[in-house]
């Protein structure tokens, strides 16, 4: 029986009395070796932690023979470790690191492996990188008088059976102790086929020419020519309907996923949880809807005084923070202190604004920053061109991976519905201008306590420059340590947070619904976004300007693809990954997905769209094809044997 795990299994390399080195494909078709640690091995106390932790030695060492390991699974049933064809037999390295001996499979004929050592005892830790060992191997673990005995792990079709002790098994003696070893049974030979034909009496007798049969050949003739043009009809409409040259879907870049022309979805699941886990089908559930937006102020900073300008240009800075699509139609939720901070935050982001000016100009030192900052925060204001007007300000929203400071496109503009004040869970309601945009579901009925798990998504950056930095949505597994009893909202705190700008982002159960919006903690001294204000706060927040949390088609669309992906259905979820594609194309990680059912096998051109007689009519033209040709050679053989 094959191994379980994400690789396809062609044949063994080779054996061990623990386990099994196999030759297996990826998903993008590379070569990669596997060492499958037997169950029942596992099963005995200390090998599988010692199988572990050999495979992470060989990984971290620092000298020239490093193995690092492309995946592994330690907590399966039975234990495996995956290597790049690039570093050379991974498998084998492992198996012969642990200290068995290791045969490799013949290429030519059946292997039967050598009686492999009986496996028990608890290994001792490993501090070192082991060397592998040849001859009879040596065993650097204590061995206990109740030893549990594994299945040899060779690719022999043969039976295997150990022998008890004094049964006459062959033995060796291992580390002072004399270790029963299993013995290999022969296969008893096979029986020769009864030969019906082998009688040595004729059984057909000459008899006279048989008579014409005009009637059949033609009957004959007939099937072959139904089968010649049903097939020929089956096979034009199953080719016919089908998609003509596809275009090339970009995907984005992954060790582990598809690659082909480079696009940034913005959150790559794949690469930020466990391929195929709960973890990476919630995350690609609500990405798409993950809003980056940026308010930008422009104005004059004046003396209260006399209304004089501090500078005669005007004064331009932005906020940025994060948000969500709730409903398809354009409707973002997202930070209220972000997109409509009170007048003192913004007078302080318009004076930080004028001195780094005059910093870049040297009027001023860096170091005089903040103390120009909190001499004028009493004495000026931040006005628009006229002393009476206010300053302008201009919102927009970017999806997938984003770009400060863009104001044209993908940048979408937008206006601020309706906030809420700090006290009151400072939020806001923003509708941007445009439609057909992925939304996020959310999950009112949730019930969220300590130590309540769940995923965290905000937008950050490790770009040094601010102005033209690059934007991307970060998450991170945590957990709830408490509910904020004081707050009137009900808002709970979390374990860690995504960086500065994930303020407006959310988090989500496992089925990637929200469950909270993110704000910063303003207890805290760093001022982390560690603060989540609860769904039920978004929903009043909603019912208040009569919006509803829906959504759109492509969304449903979208869902069923990943549903079919992640069930392995490559076929469904490329043609309803397309579907999204043609109605949604904001939705970048629908085009990856796709692209990685592609890849896994599902076909370029997806679910081709032919009649639904096409298969039928070409299975039952084969089939009486066959039947045809079953007739037409029993015609001939039946004359040729009437001849004779």
């Amino acid at each position: 029986m094959q191994p379980e795990g994400p690789y396809r299994f062609t044949h063994t390399l080779g054996g061990s009395s623990v386990g099994k080195a196999w030759a297996a494909i990826d998903g993008q078709g590379r070569l990669v070796t596997v060492a499958v640690l037997d169950a029942a091995v596992a099963a005995a106390p200390g090998w599988r932690e010692a199988f572990a932790g050999i495979a992470n030695s060989l990984a971290q060492s620092q000298e020239p023979n490093a193995l690092p390991y492309t995946y592994a699974d330690f907590s399966a049933t039975s234990p495996w470790v995956a290597y790049s064809s690039e570093v050379g037999p991974g498998a084998e390295k492992l198996f012969r690191a642990l200290g068995v001996e290791y045969e490799p499979a013949p290429a030519a004929t059946p292997p039967v492996s050598a009686p492999p050592q009986q496996v028990s005892g608890i290994p001792h830790p490993v501090s070192e990188v082991p060397h592998p060992v040849s001859g009879l191997p040596h065993v650097p673990w204590a061995m206990h008088t109740s030893p549990v005995s594994a299945q040899p792990a060779s690719a022999t079709p043969y039976p295997v059976s150990a022998s008890p002790a004094g049964a006459g098994a062959p033995a060796a003696q291992v580390a002072g102790e004399t270790v029963q070893m299993p013995v290999v049974q022969p296969r008893p030979p096979a029986e020769p086929p009864n030969d019906p034909f082998a009688a040595p009496v004729r059984r057909i007798q000459s008899s006279g020419p048989p008579p014409r049969r005009t009637g059949r050949w033609i009957a004959v003739a007939a099937l072959l020519l139904v089968a010649a043009l049903g097939g020929g009809v089956g096979a034009w409409a199953v080719t016919a309907g089908g998609p003509g040259e596809p275009a090339a879907t970009p995907t984005a870049t992954s060790t582990a996923f598809p690659t082909a022309t480079p696009v940034n979805p913005g959150l790559k699941p794949w690469a930020q949880a466990a391929l195929y886990s709960p973890e990476e089908r919630a995350l690609a559930t609500a990405a798409p809807a993950m809003v980056f937006v940026e308010v930008i102020f422009t104005g004059y900073v004046r003396n209260k005084e006399n209304d004089t300008p501090l500078r005669e240009a005007p004064v331009t800075f932005s906020r940025r923070c994060s948000g969500f699509v709730v409903n398809h139609d354009g409707h973002v939720l997202t930070n209220g202190q972000c997109v409509q901070p009170t007048e003192d935050i913004v007078l302080a982001g318009a004076l930080s604004a004028l001195a780094n000016v005059l910093v870049s100009e040297k009027e001023i030192t860096a170091k005089d920053v903040p103390a120009y900052i909190r001499a004028r925060m009493r004495t000026t204001r931040f006005t628009g061109t006229e002393a009476a007007t206010a300053p302008e300000v201009k919102l927009f929203g970017q999806l997938n991976a984003a770009k400060g400071d863009v104001t044209d496109s993908p940048a979408i503009p937008g206006t601020v519905v309706r906030a809420l004040a700090l006290e009151e869970g400072n939020l806001a309601l923003v509708k941007l201008a445009q439609q057909n945009l992925p939304a996020a579901e959310l999950n009112p009925a949730a019930t969220v306590s300590p130590e309540t798990p769940l995923l965290i998504l905000g937008y950050g950056t490790t770009d040094a420059s601010f102005r033209s930095a690059t934007y991307t949505v970060l998450s991170k597994p945590v957990r709830v340590t408490g509910v904020d009893a004081q707050s009137s909202v009900g808002a709970y705190r979390i374990s860690e947070d995504v960086g500065l700008y994930s303020r407006g982002g959310i988090a989500i159960d496992p089925q990637g619904r929200v469950v909270g919006l993110l704000d910063n903690d303003i207890l805290r001294p760093d001022k982390a976004n560690r603060v989540v204000v609860p769904v039920s706060t978004m929903t009043g927040l909603l019912g208040a300007a009569g919006v509803q949390n829906s959504l759109g088609e492509p969304d449903q669309l979208y869902r069923s693809g990943l549903e079919a992906y992640f069930a392995g259905d490559e076929s469904t979820a490329i043609s309803r990954f397309d579907g999204v594609t043609e109605k949604s194309p904001v939705n970048l990680l629908a085009q990856a997905y796709r692209q990685a059912a592609v890849d896994s096998g599902g076909g370029e051109g997806g679910s081709p769209d032919r009649p639904g007689w096409a298969v039928p009519l070409l299975v039952a033209s084969g089939v009486v094809l066959v039947i045809g040709l079953v007739a037409l050679f029993a015609m001939l053989f039946g004359r040729r044997g009437s001849r004779a």
